[in-house]
This record gives C-alpha cells, structure tokens and sequence, in this order.
C-alpha cells in the first residue's frame, strides 16, 4: 500500500490548527502487524480456546460456564476501553501518550491469558479472561486513537481496512493454531499472546518519534469533569449517537454468531469437539478471505468516492444475509456459505464505519476516550447477549440448544441497526 508523502493538519487542544507529519511505511506497517497480533491474542480464546477450555473444566454445564466468563470479561472491557482512554489522553509522559498504554496493556494481556491456560477452575479461567480484556481494551483504545492522530482523513478508509482485515486474518490464524495446538491448551492461549506482544513493542519502536502532549494543554484531573466527560450531548452531537446505535445492534448479531459457534457446530451439525475445530478453522478462513475482501475493497472505494454512508449501509445488510442464512444451516456446507456472505459484509462495514465514526468524534483531541465510548457499542453486546443467549437457546429446548431463535435475534438486531446509519447528517 503506498501512501502519498503529505502532512496533514488537526485542531490542537487550544483550538489552532496543528501541523502532523505523514505515517511512514514503517510505521504503517508496524501498526497493522500490531493491530494482527493483539487481535490474534484475543480473538483465538474467543473462537476456540475458551470454548475448549471450559469443556475441560466444567463440561456437563460448558455453554452456562462460557456465558459466565465471558459475560464478566465482557463487563471489564465495556468499563475499561472508554476509560483507558480517556487516561490514555491526558498521559504526558516521555514516552508519548499513546505507547505506555499500548505496551502496558499488551504485557498484562499476556498475564491474563497465561492465567486462563493454567487455571483449573472456572474462577481462575474468569480471573485469566478478565485480566486479558482489561489489557487488550487499553492496547485498543489507543490503538483506535493511533489511527485518528496519525492517520489523514482522505486515507482512513484504506487504513481501517487494512486494519480490519488484519484482525480477520487473527482469526484465521488463531483457527490454524487450534488444528495444531488442540491437545495443549496452555499453548493455544500463550503462543498468540506472545506473537501479539512482539508485534506491539514493534510498533512501539516505530512510534518513537510520537509528539508528547503538552503538559500545560491538559486540564486538571478533578474526578468530577473527568466523570461527566464520559457524557457525550445525543442533541450535541446526533451523528455520534446514531452511529453509536448503529455499531450496538450490528455487534448484537454478531456476538450472537461468534460466540456460540463452537457449540452450533457440535449440537446442530453433530461433529465432535475435535472436527468442530477444524469446521471452525475452514469457516474462519472463508470468512476472512471475504471479510479482506470486503475491507480492502470497502475501504478503497469509500476513500475513491468520498463518501461513507452508502457503503456502511449495504455493508451491513450483507451482514444480515449471512446471520440470516446461518440461523437455518443444518450442513456444513450451508455454514460455511454463510460464514462467508458474513465475513464479506463484517470486513467492508469495520472498515468503512472506522473512517466514518472518526468524522463524528466530538473533539479530535479526545479521540480515544470518544473511540472507547464508540467502543462500548462493540463491547456491550458481549455482556447482554450471554445473559439472553441462554433464555433464546432454552426456547422449546430442555438441552440449550435452540440456536434457530438466537441466530435469529442477532439477524433482526443487524437489520434495525443497518437503518440506524442512515441518521447520519455530517457524513455522505
């Protein structure tokens, strides 16, 4: 990807423009490779080590334990993204705003996941899981600010992609690892912490020459502004809103997909645990084939046409065929169909949506405390749909598995929020 040598400009804290230099292929390069490896941290306990895991400790009671754990992970990231932020902004060290919270997250990620590979029991594997959120949510909050710092407007499209495919491409890899690593779980959780962890000091390398915020431009930490500064006006800023709502119902489907995948494939394409592994593997490999697709392509176009909107709102409606189509899949075939139509509308609306959820920030000085507040309609889903998936899979089902009503739910929560951007005002 080679990007035009320019500078671009930036309101500073005190309202006067500020002049930023261009990204350099370095450090494009090391922010994809570290957005690659956090994701892939993350993601392969999402898609196959928690899963597997709980089998092993609690196996008689493996879909009420992993709705737990990740119910109370979940929780942690929706507090502490928004948060983690919000410091991450106001930090002056030496070092930069940004990177202490970078490489700081990264290393207890690392910790937490270390803990859920060892643990024997569903308190240690919740301690373990929580500890890697609370790191991965601060590595991401600046992260996403990295992007809106760093990063022209007239370029955010092609970027978001080619950082939203790096984050599909994780969960190809992270599938991959499971077909090798399936008999030591210990493994499957470490080895993508630590390949994540050499990828963020990476970056960390590249950012060396990241501006300091002035110490005199930040305002006093009084617990109180600081707290209300977590309100952002719904009649200040709509846009912000609407695109709020319409991340929060997109990501209701698909947490309602992603997270019972495991057990779909076992209860209702009767596989066993071991070739539900390679199942997932197969289909996360079709899905980020299309999902880089989606987002390489999304984004160029967005960034080609200018405009945001249109390609966020069929994006989306992409993604409800493929909730749609899988709430019905009894073949493995008809699965993987439409893991693929979903991972092609998922990569182009990550992409594109990233561009356009920057344009609406309240404060570009702000950027990651307002991108962790954008961020909590990414978490949120993975706090609630645990609780419901649980009623939804008991429906007419003694045994939990009622995964036509979840799916079902996910693909109706998708379509609403692919309308909630058409509210969109400041953005075409």
């Amino acid at each position: 990807m080679t990007l035009p040598h320019v500078s671009f400009s930036a309101a500073g804290a005190d309202g006067s423009p500020t002049v930023r230099p261009a990204p350099s292929p370095l450090f494009i390069a090391a922010l994809v490779c570290a957005q690659a490896g956090v994701s892939l941290a993350i993601f392969t306990p999402l898609t196959v080590s928690l899963s597997l895991r709980v089998s092993q400790i609690a196996p008689e009671s493996a879909t009420t334990t992993l709705s737990l754990v990740m119910s109370v992970g979940a929780v942690l990231a929706l507090v502490s993204n928004p948060l983690f932020g919000a410091l991450s902004d106001r930090t002056t060290s030496r070092f930069g705003r940004r990177r202490p919270w970078i490489l700081g997250g990264m290393l207890v990620t690392t910790a937490g996941v270390a803990v859920a590979g060892l643990t024997s029991s569903v308190a240690g594997l919740t301690i373990g899981w929580s500890l890697s959120q609370l790191g991965s949510n601060a590595v991401g909050a600046s992260l996403n600010a990295v992007v809106a710092d760093r990063i022209p407007a007239a370029q955010r499209g092609r970027i978001s992609g080619a950082l939203g495919g790096m984050t599909s491409l994780a969960m190809v890899l992270g599938s991959l690892l499971a077909t090798f690593l399936v008999h030591s779980v210990l493994l499957l959780f470490a080895v993508p912490a630590l390949v994540g962890l050499t990828a963020v000091v990476f970056l960390c390398f590249a950012m060396r020459g990241e501006a300091q915020f002035p110490r005199t431009s930040v305002p006093g930490l009084r617990m109180g502004a600081f707290l209300k500064s977590f309100w952002v006006s719904p009649r200040r800023h709509p846009d912000f809103a609407w695109n709020f709502l319409g991340r929060f119902l997109i990501f209701c489907g698909l947490a309602a997909t992603t997270g019972y995948q495991f057990f779909f494939i076992v209860n209702r394409l009767h596989q066993s645990p071991v070739e539900a592994t390679h199942t997932i593997a197969l289909s996360t490999t079709l899905s980020t084939a299309a999902s880089l697709v989606g987002a390489l392509a999304g984004g160029w176009l967005s960034d080609r046409t200018g405009r945001r909107k249109p390609f966020v709102f069929v994006s989306a409606f992409v993604v409800v065929a493929g909730l749609a189509l899988n709430s019905v899949a009894h073949s493995t075939p008809v699965f993987l169909a439409a893991m693929t139509l979903f991972g092609l509308g998922l990569g182009s609306y990550g992409a594109v949506d990233t561009a356009l959820a920057i344009a609406v920030l309240p404060d570009p000085e702000t950027a990651a405390k307002d991108l962790g507040l954008l961020n909590v309609a990414n978490t949120l889903p993975q706090s609630l749909i645990p609780v419901i998936a649980p009623l939804l899979l008991g429906i007419a089902s003694p045994q939990g598995t009622n995964f036509l009503s979840l799916y079902l739910f996910g693909s109706v929560c998708a379509f609403v929020g692919a309308f909630a951007i058409r509210f969109v005002r400041s953005v075409v």
